[in-house]
């Protein structure tokens, strides 16, 4: 069917409106045939696809920021307990002695070199660790003995105030520290520690273990520590 005929026989102008919805329709059909909706092309932001397209907040960051594992920290040293072990003799001489009431009376000096091990622990009533591992060294005491090892702890204050040692034995229950050799301030008590290899008399506690030969073993700076134990027990065990 051909276009409509206008006056003496001419074809009409085609109508505006006929031509929109016309166009409409073709893009519509055209739009269908391509897989029902027409999307606009993103906007160029300069990233690479992985980023503008990843949902993983991780494919988002760039590799710089992301943040390195930390490198796991070195392991401890392990504790060296003898700060010294230089075979030295012990030292000789009678000892001034101090006691509570009541408590057994100790010898005039320490019987070293006589076959069993000797613990002397360097103590003042001034200092708190010293008092504090008392208990501690007993227990060693103990349990080395019931495991065989022929040894004598000898507690030895280095305080300069009798009174102040005095109270302290005093306070003591009955298992605990009542009796202690006393090495008081002068020419005597340096010479009797520095012959153990010690050269401050302020720097407590310090412990010397003494082999059965009466040599130095072991120079112990510091408080003896619960985990301390087995190296004290292989150290006293080993035939000297």
């Amino acid at each position: 069917m051909g276009a409509p005929a206008g006056p003496a026989g001419r074809p009409l102008p085609p109508n505006p409106r006929a031509l929109l919805a016309a166009c409409v329709c073709s893009l519509a059909l055209a739009a269908c045939e391509n897989g029902g909706t027409v999307k606009p092309e993103p906007p160029v932001t300069g990233r690479s696809n992985a980023v503008t397209a990843g949902s993983n907040a991780a494919a988002t960051t760039p590799a710089s920021a992301t943040p390195s594992a930390k490198p796991s920290a070195a392991p401890a040293a392990p504790r060296k307990l003898c700060a010294d072990t230089t075979a030295r003799q012990a030292p000789k001489g009678a000892l001034k002695t101090a006691a509570a009431p009541g408590a057994t009376a100790l010898p005039a000096s320490i019987s070293f070199g006589v076959g069993k091990w000797v613990w002397v622990n360097l103590w003042a009533a001034w200092c708190g660790p010293c008092k504090e591992e008392m208990p501690r060294l007993q227990n060693f005491q103990s349990r080395l003995r019931n495991a065989g090892v022929m040894i004598d702890l000898a507690f030895v204050s280095l305080d300069d105030d009798e009174r102040q040692l005095s109270r302290f034995l005093e306070a003591q229950p009955e298992a605990g520290v009542r009796a202690s050799y006393w090495l008081p301030e002068g020419g005597g008590r340096d010479t009797w520690i520095g012959t153990l290899g010690v050269k401050d008399a302020g720097n407590l506690p310090v412990h010397a273990l003494i082999a059965p030969s009466g040599q130095l073993a072991c120079l112990i700076q510091g408080a003896v520590e619960e985990t301390d134990y087995q190296a004290i027990a292989d150290i006293v065990s080993a035939k000297r």
